[in-house]
């Protein structure tokens, strides 16, 4: 491919996305810049601290608790009090905690600091992917996810690479820098970032519409099987920051070669994100969902034939590919099955899924392994893969036929950043679209509101 082909394609890329998308985007790469506590705390207690790998999981775990318990509780106030407020509140709270990690010394601070530290982390995480879904129109979103996540792993990228050979001399250093990048990250939202959650319409307020309740996201069958499918993606790919670095620091690896392989999945992403992205937004999300969790389980799976530092980036490759093709779908596919005045419950109920995983990862990493050894954790995940791609395709079965939009034909009202186009004969001043019907890609998110009850 010529330097004009790659330029061309970097330019459609990042085409058309709106200011406020990049500000948001840029308050993640900051944020994931400082990423050192869900990244090293394992080898922090037991390389540096000294303590069991089965202390070890309770304490991340608890970590995955404070997650589980702030989810649902964030995406209410995404929707009640707004996007902003809810990440100005989060961010702040997590650099205080982070901070604070660095200088307990009883096993019991740590683990009740971890807790809060879970609890505040995982706070802002509905409100960003709300406000995300807000300013950007609907034929945008996979890519838009797609580039937000490339920000997350450019950030980890060398996040985890520095960060590793920091840990090496001090652990403390590695909590403050977090605690600062994260802080930095709370400015640039107060300062950049306008709140962006949708007023109701006259109309709506005088039809007097019932409230997207939890109760309306739990019957929702068909997204509460998505948020069950990524509870088990999300347990696969964390065994990336909890089985691997115990499976390698019982075989004598040092944190530097963890930081080498884990950088690895970062740098991958970063370089093949956005081109893989190109491709996916024509494919079929079925397809593509239930390949992403063959190659993640089958990825981890072969961790248990690796015994060097290259050989186990060669896995890493592997379900680092599944990542880069389930992230930016899945997204799309939550993003889709949202209401309109729901997002923050819907984001919030998704977010769970990812904050429970976080919770079962490390107690399931740290009991295998201590039981059983390293390879029967590798075999475990590469069982969940396969029953992953099974419910992707059973859940998938019959989507656009059921009544949910899957060409883009219906376009909800996306925040005050998309107008609705008027389909009047007089000239319409900077319309969106043209008042034909929008055609998009299959695989690019529309949020129907009638799903709620489906």
């Amino acid at each position: 491919m010529s330097v004009a082909s790659l330029r061309r394609a970097a330019r459609e890329s990042v085409a058309g996305l709106p200011r406020e998308f990049w500000w948001l985007w840029t308050s993640t790469l900051v944020n994931r810049l400082g990423a050192f506590v869900a990244t090293f705390m394992t080898l922090y207690l037991t390389v540096d601290r000294g303590y069991s790998a089965s202390f070890a999981g309770l304490v991340v775990a608890l970590h995955g608790l404070g997650g589980v318990v702030s989810s649902l509780g964030a995406g209410v106030m995404t929707d009640r009090l707004g996007r902003r407020p809810t990440m100005l509140a989060a961010q702040a709270s997590t650099a205080f905690s982070v901070a604070l990690l660095g200088f307990m010394e009883h096993p019991a601070a740590i683990a009740a600091v971890a807790l809060l530290v879970g609890m505040a982390s995982n706070a802002s995480r509905p409100a960003v992917q709300a406000m995300m879904a807000d300013i950007v129109r609907p034929q945008d979103r996979v890519r838009a996810f797609a580039l937000n996540y490339w920000a997350i792993n450019l950030g980890f990228a060398v996040s985890a690479t520095v960060a590793g050979f920091v840990a090496e001399y001090s652990y403390l250093a590695g909590f403050l820098g977090e605690a600062a990048l994260t802080l930095l990250c709370a400015v640039l939202v107060y300062v950049k970032l306008p709140e962006s959650r949708p007023e109701r319409t006259a109309a709506e307020r005088a039809a007097a519409e019932p409230e997207t309740g939890l109760g309306t996201v739990l019957r929702d069958r068909r997204f509460m099987g998505v948020v069950g499918l990524s509870f088990l993606i999300s347990l696969i790919f964390m065994q990336g920051s909890f089985g691997l670095p115990l499976a390698m620091g019982s075989g004598g690896f040092s944190t530097g070669d963890y930081g080498l392989v884990i950088a690895v999945n970062g740098v991958l992403i970063v370089l093949l994100q956005l081109p893989v992205t190109r491709v996916i937004e024509k494919g079929d999300p079925q397809k593509l969902l239930v390949v992403s969790a063959l190659l993640a389980g089958y990825g981890f799976g072969l961790t248990a034939f690796a015994g060097s530092v290259w050989s186990m980036g060669l896995t890493v490759l592997v379900w680092t590919l599944a990542e880069i093709i389930n992230s930016p779908t899945q997204m799309g596919l939550v993003a889709r099955l949202s209401p309109l005045h729901g997002r923050g419950r819907y984001q919030g109920m998704y977010t769970m899924s990812w904050a429970v995983a976080s919770l079962v990862a490390p107690l399931m990493a740290g009991f295998m392994i201590d039981r059983w050894g390293a390879n029967w954790l590798w075999a475990a995940v590469a069982a969940l893969g396969t029953v992953a791609a099974a419910g992707y395709w059973l859940l998938m079965r019959g989507l656009a036929e059921s009544g949910e939009p899957a060409d883009g034909s219906e376009v909800t009202a996306s925040a005050a950043a998309v107008p609705a186009p008027v389909p009047a004969p007089a000239p319409v001043p900077a319309p969106v679209s043209a008042p034909a019907p929008v055609s998009v890609p299959a695989s690019v998110p529309v949020p129907s509101p009638a799903v709620a009850e489906a």
